[in-house]
């Protein structure tokens, strides 16, 4: 089996037909190819008078080794299958958390017949989706039921998208994953892949029933509050004030779940700060967008809503950039402590929103912040929040690019906010230490000047976007476990080992197989 990569078409191409685009290119008789499938698409829109397919194929042919010596984009390809590993034992290792760490971690020990026990602090997605909408519609924030606690965790209520930068072969299992139990098959062969947040509500319900079917128990509204050791070695947790055993303890708790952090951290547990970033929401027209980047081919069917993916470093040091950008989506209310307000942005599978919009992120360093606490960027997220809510009592704070940037009045002008159930304009100085703000205004004039547009005075910018990571990391030895307490392992984004779904799930499938290992040789033991 061979792959030919950089195979460019035009946006009429007919994608079905696999094996006419190979014979074409490599200028062989359609009877010489066996197989040929779609590996990889992308979208190459740099010339904007040429905007066109990238494609990767795989496929099986007569004569490879000819056709690899001729053709330079051609390489032998061997498809790396992941193994799901197996184990005999009657220890039950239990998972704190079912967002993607946690839910991958669960899933690897069920299919190893581990029989998991998870404990989320949340509700199942159908409870937790009916208290995020009444929220949204003007009701009461439900602290352990909200946009960021729950099944699925922070990623359900987003985008779904399964870019990252690392480079594992889990991350062709996690998209495998993701399509058995649901998401289109689109993101098997998307660079960009996402599911959308209305397919992803089904898909974590169907792992979850897979779990289960494994002999695995997922329970709900179920909150770690204690953790206890003898001789730095794990032998009992608190789940809603009731002791229990455990031996191996799977930590994917988010990067929200503040009042975890506080407690791990007073039993002990090593823990450092680790830089973050924070900033706003900003939303364009999608049709904007879509004519910035596709230029004439912008309307084209065969293309999906624009996206985009920035960064800028500035005079003063700082750096700006863009993340988790949501074409078609909308900004959505991602509070969850009473008091305060986080925003964050959404879209669902089609993408077909009116507006565009992304997070706007300063980093934040730990020398940026007073002090030596190791919470102390928790604590910083949390003055942020509250100084937002009650800026606009309550109301979301929202400005325009022209008022933020260019001191030009703030009115509503083609673009309208999306976010949820009420906003307000106001003063982000009020809100933001100085450098954030000063960076954002630098950094949206910059970024003009890659997207021609992108500071246009209808431009709305919604505050705050605070959850973007976490600001601790949870120090774990070179095998994943605390290096505090034995029986622990620290996962995921919420420890400081990930940043999105597809790297926080590979390492919950990595802390799961380092438990079956350990499990296993104390089986072999025995």
């Amino acid at each position: 089996m061979i792959i030919i990569n950089n195979i460019k078409l035009p946006l009429d191409a007919d994608l079905n037909d696999v094996s006419g685009i190979v014979s074409s290119k490599l200028k062989i008789n359609k009877q010489d190819i066996t197989f040929a499938e779609l590996y990889r698409k992308s979208v190459d829109a740099r010339d904007k008078s040429d905007v066109h397919f990238v494609v990767s194929i795989i496929a099986d042919i007569k004569n490879e080794a000819k056709i690899l010596k001729k053709n330079k984009n051609a390489q032998p390809f061997t498809k790396k299958e992941y193994v799901w590993q197996k184990a005999k034992s009657n220890i039950r290792p239990v998972i704190i958390g079912f967002g993607p760490a946690g839910m991958f971690a669960a899933l690897t020990l069920a299919r190893a017949g581990l029989r998991p026990i998870v404990y989320e602090r949340g509700q199942d997605v159908d409870t937790r989706t009916c208290d995020v909408e009444n929220f949204f519609n003007g009701g009461k924030l439900n602290p352990e039921s909200n946009v960021q606690f729950g099944e699925g965790g922070a990623g359900t209520f987003s985008d779904g998208k399964l870019n990252s930068g690392i480079k594992d072969v889990r991350c062709r299992t996690v998209l495998e994953t993701f399509y058995q139990f649901g998401a289109g098959q689109d993101i098997l062969i998307d660079a960009k892949p996402h599911i959308g947040t209305d397919v992803l509500k089904t898909v974590v319900k169907n792992i979850r029933q897979e779990i289960i079917s494994l002999g695995g128990e997922v329970n709900f509204g179920a909150k770690l509050d204690g953790v206890y050791f003898e001789n730095n070695k794990l032998t009992e947790i608190s789940i809603n004030g009731q002791k229990q055993p455990c031996d191996y303890l799977c930590l994917c708790i988010g990067h929200s779940a503040r009042d975890t952090f506080k407690m791990l951290y007073d039993n002990g547990f090593e823990m450092q700060r680790k830089p973050f970033a924070m900033g706003v929401r900003i939303e364009h027209l999608q049709s904007e967008i879509n004519k910035a980047l596709y230029g004439d081919f912008a309307s084209h069917s065969a293309l999906k809503a624009a996206d985009y993916k920035l960064a800028v470093h500035l005079p003063n040091g700082r750096s700006v950039f863009t993340f988790c950008m949501c074409p078609g989506g909308e900004v959505v209310n991602a509070s969850s402590e009473t008091g305060g307000i986080a925003v964050n942005g959404m879209s669902n599978s089609r993408r077909d929103g009116v507006n565009a919009n992304s997070a706007l992120l300063v980093g934040v360093a730990p020398e940026d912040i007073e002090g030596d606490d190791v919470l102390a960027g928790c604590e910083l997220q949390r003055q942020i929040e509250q100084k937002a809510y009650q800026i606009g009592n309550g109301a979301v704070p929202i400005t325009t690019v022209g008022n933020f940037v260019f001191d030009k009045e703030a009115k509503i002008g083609t673009v309208k906010p999306t976010i949820k159930p009420n906003y307000t304009f106001a003063d982000f100085k009020c809100i933001y230490p100085s450098f954030i703000t000063e960076s954002l205004k630098d950094g949206i004039k910059e970024m003009d000047k890659r997207i021609h547009g992108f500071a246009c005075d209808d431009a709305i910018l919604t505050a705050p976007e605070t959850r973007s990571s976490s600001p601790v990391r949870i120090v774990r030895n070179e095998v994943g476990e605390s290096v505090s307490f034995s029986g622990v392992y620290p996962c995921g984004e919420g420890a400081g080992y990930a940043g999105g779904i597809m790297s926080a799930a590979v390492d919950g499938i990595k802390s799961a197989e380092r438990i079956i290992a350990i499990v296993q040789t104390a089986h072999k033991n025995i």
